[in-house]
Order: structure tokens, then C-alpha cells, then sequence
């Protein structure tokens, strides 16, 4: 079994494939960490040592007895305000105004399945060879009670936690705190790798030494943003891509975070994860209960890959919607970099028809085809057909582009209002703003109080009104601000705090509704490109678009960072039009191919303006991804070298390792330079692979451990991409 309860120690050992993880009920009911690493078989109670700690206070129940102090005690889900110092993972205002709790254990249960989470994404259970263990706390001086769920997915190696808050007490509570999970380790010698950047700059690997105090990744901003993704690394210093020991947290979650790591004066640390306490307030009434979002741990001992093919599994196999499952999204045209919202009808035929021509399978229609949207300062929220724009209707529209014979797709931006739209002119009163406040403005709009159900209501039917009879394959879900002036004009004065969180529950409940009344349309995620790149997305949708920035070069550090956690197959990513939009830069249509490749694979240009050799590369692109996607971008995905300055090089190998796709980007040519070495990695040793190429025929082993010699390249921003087939 992969859950296994001591009794005779109070420890409870939660086991994967490589990994195991420990705790146990420890004096007094406190609950206590034990263990998070490589696979042991006994319970290592052993562990923890009783000392008398100098100035460090103690609970009352040792009395006399100084060696037992909370500062110190690894807990499980530690409390606030009873002498453990360092972050809490529960915070509880009271109905007296006092704000300590001490959770102490009650019970638990063991049980086949996995556990989900009302209103919320998870881990989905599909056969997998879960066990759920439940752990019941309670303050000791009150009826507030906490639940943990941990949940083992042996097979992964990977172990999930929430946790539920009960009030029952006769009075209301008020939680400050309610984070997911807590990890302790016993030791300051770590490095943390986080991932920060901004639009158009996501997701950069940032690897430091764990230090003493606190640090802190978060969001405010409404989404879990652009700055920081809900995710951390934790790993020895000398971990490596392919050894080590590295541990893995990642939220399940859209909203406001915070994940904080400490080091306490004992050289001890701490990781709290959860939503962020400094925009979250929450009444519990008697009787009702809050769940946090789901958070997923990992380990490796195999470095820095090993940890990021664990997450690569669950994202591809217990995460995104089932019939999207290894299933590529096919090769489309989007409009945007084409028109933007300046078109027509006849205009947006004419491209797909040329997309067409070349192979592409389907046309996304985005931005400027709804109410009165012909600028970007209006019609955000009324989503009805722009008859002048399009004469056919979107039903009429579909079945013209379905007749040339492609897949239709389209965009939208449900969460968001123009000022200047029959929405807000009926309802203004549902925009998330302060009354007597002017708002501020984010690309001249405003964001729909999605904490109200009414509005919620109001915006499936408008969306399935305007959809239910047209034949849409793909819808790129967009939204682009974040949220300011935070206040509902529903919830009253002592709950605007649960402002944040709950419109973060009424997206996931939009997200559900059309989903389930449309599964057949596969939709993709967008937040000005990466903002809103998370795990609570990938349930609902099976790819968002990576970045809004589209230059070949600037994504080879956002699809890196990304790839730590998330497979290239969610990735939204596309050819752009060159010279690029968001740089300025040109580079060969082939580097921008390689760069898309590892990911859903697109255009966003007119093709009509393409030159013959460049529309010649087109084809030929298409029909290797075509070819090659589920390797590229379904395959097990290595990062060969670091983002560096001169190159680059990356590949993907087929999960019978019968084929691979490497690609090597020239970043800076320079003269008189040696030969470039790449050892590649994640084939059979023994197998000889085919590279045509180069023309050369070689072993599995010598490709892993001698290398390939990169040819000479006399050019910046240049890229190849080479195909490895096993004989």
C-alpha cells in the first residue's frame, strides 16, 4: 500500500515509486514532519531530537519540561500564535478577537480514490493508482477543526494536499490564512529556483541559495500573473539537470498566492503555499467549512529533469480535460498579428483560404468580431455577432471557413467590460470597483464582479446563446488586466475579503459550464499571453498561450522556465510574422519553426504577404509537425543546455524512445570558433538511430555520451532541428 499507518509509532508513511514521505503524531496530539525524500521502508521516527532551547517558549503541557518547543517542531500544518514563530499555514480570528490557534490530531482514515474539491480544480483521479489519507486537527481550545488530504499517486511519484476548515463553534470565525500545504526540512543547505518575469517576459528560471529570514513568491494581482508563477524548486546545490535531489510545489490554483520559504535561527526550513493572507479575509458561520486549493508535491532524485517529468505526467495524464489527452491541437491560423481588429469577412476568407493552401488545419478568428468592438476602447461584454463585420453570423462564418475545408476557432474575453458597451451601460454595478472611487483602467477596461453569481449566470448565456448553434472546434479564452480597486457591490463590509478568492471560484464556475455543455471544444487559456499560466487553467483548458511575446528568440527562456513544470504539449506556440511585432527582431522562418515545435504549433502572419520561399517553408513545417508532434510535443522533453548567451539546444524523445527531435539554436556567430559538442539524452543506449539530416547512422550510446558535433553555423538567431529515427 502506499498509505501505511504505524500504530505503534503514530507515523504515517506515505510511499511513491522512488519517494516517501513521513510524519506522525508526536506528544500532546502536535503533528509532526519526519521525512521527504528517497524511498525508505521503516518509519524514521528516530529523527527528531529534544533539546532545551535557550529563550524559546514551550507548551503549557511540559511543564517543567523545556525540550519540546514549536519554533522548532517540524509541523505538519502549523497554527498561529502559540509560540511557532515562522510562518503559519492557519490563521483564525475570532469571535472574541483573539487570533491563536493549536491544531492537535483527532483521527484519520485511509481510503482507495482520490479526494476533489467542491468548486475547484484537482489532481483527477482516472484510474489512477491513488490512496487518500484524511487527517482530522483541532484547536484545543476551540471547535475549529482542519482536515488534510494527502493524496499518493504511487506511479508519478507525486503527493497532493489541501486542507478543509471547519467552524463549529456557535459563533462566527474569521480565517486570515488558509494556506495547502507546509514542507519542512531539517537543513539550510538548498538552492530555490523560482520563475518570474512580466508581460511578455515569463517565467524565468531563477536559481539562489536558500537563505536566512523569509522569501517570499506571490501574486496580488487577481491572477497568479505574469511576475511570479505559483511553483518553486527546492534542490540540493549540486543538483544538476540529470542528478540530485530536487523537490517540486505547485498550486492548483488561478488567484492570489503566496508561497514563502524560511530559514529560522536553527537552520531549519519551512515552505508554506496557499493563497496569498494579505488579500484574503473569510467568514465561517457555524457549520460551514473552506477548502484550499490543491497543492502538488514531488520529489526526484534524479535532478532537475526527473522532477520535471514527474510534473509533465500528472499535467498530461491527471490534469488536463481526458479527450485531450495525447491528442495534438491541430495546426492553426490566427488572424491577430494579420488584422488585428481591423477586418472583415471577406478579408479573414481570404487569409484562411491562403492558410489553407498551405496546409493549415485550422482558423482562429480573434479579437474585433462582437458588439461594437471596431477600436479597443469598446463592446467588451456584449457578446453578439458584429453583423457589419460579419454578414454571416459566427454560425454562418463557421460553416464558410468548415467548407474550405479547416477547423474554426475563435476568441473571447468573458471576464472583462468596456465602459463604452450596452453591458455596462445596463449593469455597472457588476464591474469590480470602489463607489465614490474612479477605477483605475487596464487596457481600457474593467473587470466583471465574478464573485456574483447573477454575473456569472449572465455571461454562460450570453456566451452559449451566441455559440449553441455554430460549429466551433477551439476557443482562445483571453484576459488582460489585473485586478485594482478590489470591492463587490454585493458582499458587504466584513466580507470584501473573500472578494479575491471568489472571483477565482466563479471563473473556475464559467470555466465547468461551458466546458461540460461544450466538450468537444478544445480551449486554450490566455492572460495577456502568460499570465494566468497555472495548473487551475490546465484543467479546464489542455494548452494556454505561452507568452504574448512571439519572437523565436525571447521564447527560448519563457518555454524553458515553463518546461520545469509544465510539458511542451500545453504550451501555447506559434510562427509569428517578422519583423516581430513585440522586438522588432527578424530571424529565419526555420527558427522560428523550432521554437513552436515544442508546443501546439501555429502561425500568427497572412500568408497572402509570405514570400514563395517562405510559404514553401510553411509547408514543409506543417507537415512535419504533423508528422513529428507527438514526439516534439508529447515526447520526454529534455533541456540540454542553460539559457545562455552564444547557444542553445533542447529535445523531446518518444516515450518508446523509438524517435527523437533535437534542436539546436546559434544564438551569436562568431569567427574562428571550435566545434560545439551536444550530448543528447533520454535514448536507448543500445538502439542505432538514423539522423537524415546529417546523413549518419549511430548508437543511442554514443549519441548520449560521446555527442553530435553541431554544424557551423555563420549566422546569429539560427536554428536546426534534427530528426532521430531508431532502425
Amino acid at each position: 500500500m502506499s498509505i501505511i499507518y504505524n500504530k505503534e509509532k503514530k507515523a504515517f508513511l506515505l510511499n511513491t515509486k522512488n519517494s516517501s514521505y513521513q510524519f506522525r503524531v508526536a506528544e500532546f496530539g502536535f503533528l509532526e514532519h519526519l521525512y521527504y525524500g528517497r524511498r525508505v521502508e521503516e518509519a524514521v521516527d528516530y529523527i527528531p531530537v529534544r533539546l532545551r532551547h535557550g529563550f524559546e517558549a514551550n507548551p503549557h503541557e511540559m511543564k517543567q519540561d523545556r525540550t519540546l518547543c514549536l519554533d522548532v517542531l517540524e509541523q505538519e500544518y502549523p497554527g498561529f500564535g502559540v509560540s511557532d514563530f515562522k510562518t503559519s499555514a492557519c490563521s483564525v480570528i475570532h469571535a472574541d478577537g483573539s487570533n491563536c490557534i493549536d491544531f492537535r490530531y483527532v483521527s484519520h482514515r485511509i481510503y482507495p480514490g482520490k479526494s476533489t474539491i467542491d468548486g475547484m480544480p484537482s489532481l483527477r483521479n482516472k484510474g489512477g493508482d491513488w490512496m487518500t489519507l484524511e487527517v482530522v486537527l483541532q484547536d484545543i481550545a476551540t471547535r475549529v477543526e482542519v482536515t488534510l488530504f494527502y493524496g499518493v499517486l504511487e506511479s508519478c511519484d507525486v503527493i497532493t494536499r489541501h486542507a478543509v476548515i471547519r467552524n463549529l463553534e456557535d459563533t462566527a470565525i474569521t480565517l486570515h490564512a488558509a494556506h495547502s500545504t507546509c514542507l519542512s526540512f531539517p537543513t539550510d543547505q538548498m538552492d530555490q529556483i523560482d520563475f518570474y518575469g512580466s508581460w511578455g517576459h515569463e517565467r524565468n528560471a531563477q536559481r539562489t541559495p536558500v537563505r536566512h529570514g523569509k522569501t517570499v513568491v506571490d501574486s496580488i494581482r487577481g491572477i497568479s500573473s505574469h511576475y511570479y508563477n505559483p511553483t518553486i524548486v527546492l534542490c540540493d546545490h549540486e543538483a544538476t539537470e540529470t542528478a540530485g535531489d530536487c523537490y517540486g510545489v505547485a498550486l492548483v490554483y488561478s488567484g492570489n498566492f503566496q508561497i514563502t520559504v524560511e530559514v529560522n535561527d536553527f537552520k531549519q526550513t519551512r515552505v508554506v503555499a496557499g493563497i496569498h493572507p494579505d488579500t484574503f479575509y473569510w467568514k465561517l458561520h457555524p457549520g460551514e467549512a473552506f477548502a484550499t486549493p490543491e497543492a502538488v508535491m514531488s520529489f526526484s532524485a534524479e535532478g532537475l529533469t526527473g522532477l520535471s517529468h514527474h510534473y509533465h505526467d500528472v499535467v498530461r495524464h491527471f490534469l488536463i480535460p481526458g479527450q485531450f489527452e495525447d491528442q495534438r491541437c491541430p495546426v492553426l491560423l490566427n488572424n491577430w498579428e494579420a488584422t488585428m481588429i481591423d477586418f472583415d469577412e471577406e478579408q479573414l476568407m481570404q487569409i484562411a483560404a491562403a492558410g489553407k493552401e498551405l496546409g493549415v488545419e485550422m482558423f482562429v478568428m480573434d479579437d474585433g468580431w462582437f458588439g461594437r468592438r471596431t477600436n479597443e476602447f469598446r463592446g467588451l461584454g456584449d457578446w453578439q455577432c458584429n453583423l457589419e463585420k460579419l454578414p454571416s453570423g459566427i454560425a454562418g462564418f463557421a460553416k464558410r471557413i468548415h467548407g474550405l475545408g479547416l477547423r474554426f476557432g475563435i476568441w473571447i474575453e468573458p471576464e472583462m467590460v468596456s465602459e463604452d458597451s450596452r453591458l455596462y451601460e445596463e449593469h455597472p454595478d457588476w464591474c469590480i470597483a470602489i463607489p465614490g472611487r474612479k477605477p483605475s483602467r487596464q487596457r481600457y477596461q474593467l473587470i466583471l464582479d465574478y464573485s456574483r453569481d447573477e454575473v456569472v449566470d449572465y455571461m454562460f448565456k450570453q456566451i452559449y446563446d451566441e455559440f449553441k448553434d455554430a460549429d466551433i472546434d477551439y476557443i482562445k479564452w483571453d484576459m488582460n488586466r489585473s485586478m485594482t480597486d478590489r470591492f463587490s457591490q454585493a458582499l458587504p463590509a466584513d466580507r470584501q475579503g473573500e472578494l479575491c478568492h471568489r472571483y477565482v471560484l466563479g471563473f473556475y464556475k464559467l470555466m465547468e459550464k461551458l466546458t461540460s455543455t461544450f466538450p468537444q471544444i478544445r480551449f486554450e487559456g490566455c492572460c495577456g499571453g502568460g499570465g494566468r499560466f497555472d495548473m487551475g487553467v490546465l484543467y479546464y483548458a489542455p494548452q494556454i498561450w505561452c507568452s504574448d511575446d512571439t519572437d523565436a528568440i525571447e521564447r527560448i527562456s519563457i518555454q524553458h522556465g515553463s518546461s520545469f513544470f509544465y510539458p511542451p504539449s500545453v504550451m501555447g506556440a506559434h510562427v509569428s510574422v517578422c519583423p516581430n511585432q513585440q522586438t522588432g527582431r527578424s530571424v529565419p522562418i526555420d527558427t522560428r519553426a523550432a521554437l513552436a515545435y515544442y508546443g501546439t504549433f501555429g502561425y500568427e502572419l497572412d500568408p497572402n504577404e509570405l514570400t514563395d520561399d517562405e510559404k514553401e517553408a510553411v509547408k514543409r513545417q506543417i507537415q512535419y509537425y504533423q508528422a513529428h508532434a507527438l514526439t516534439s510535443a508529447f515526447g520526454r522533453y529534455y533541456r540540454l543546455t542553460d539559457v545562455g548567451s552564444e547557444f542553445v539546444a533542447f529535445m523531446s524523445v518518444a516515450n518508446d524512445q523509438k524517435s527523437a527531435i533535437f534542436s539546436f539554436v546559434q544564438l551569436r556567430s562568431s569567427a574562428n570558433k571550435g566545434i560545439i559538442y551536444i550530448r543528447l539524452r533520454g535514448l536507448d543506449a543500445d538502439a542505432v538511430y538514423t539522423i537524415p539530416e546529417l546523413g549518419l547512422e549511430l548508437t543511442g550510446a554514443s549519441l548520449m555520451y560521446a555527442g553530435l558535433p553541431m554544424p557551423v553555423i555563420k549566422a546569429d538567431n539560427t536554428a536546426k532541428t534534427f530528426t532521430l529515427i531508431q532502425k
